[in-house]
């Protein structure tokens, strides 16, 4: 016997675009520390955070196209 259920709470408006570039910002400090580190980590670290600059930058382009980002 299914008890009373709740309603969903309404979508929480969130502007991605920002969200995205906050990451893709995180990901340069990142970027600067590892290479500022140099030889004394795994490469891997720093190929890692150019593909999530890319990505993300990719993504905002998509965002771009499909008309989600705000007119300035």
């Amino acid at each position: 016997m299914p008890g009373p259920t709740k309603q969903a709470p309404p979508p929480l408006q969130v502007d991605t675009a920002r969200v995205v570039v906050v990451g893709i910002g995180l990901w340069a400090v990142a970027l600067a520390v590892l290479l500022f580190l140099g030889d004394r980590v795994d490469r891997m670290w720093t190929w890692t955070c150019v593909a999530a600059i890319v990505l993300g930058t990719l993504g905002l382009w998509i965002m771009k196209l499909q008309g989600q980002l705000p007119r300035r």
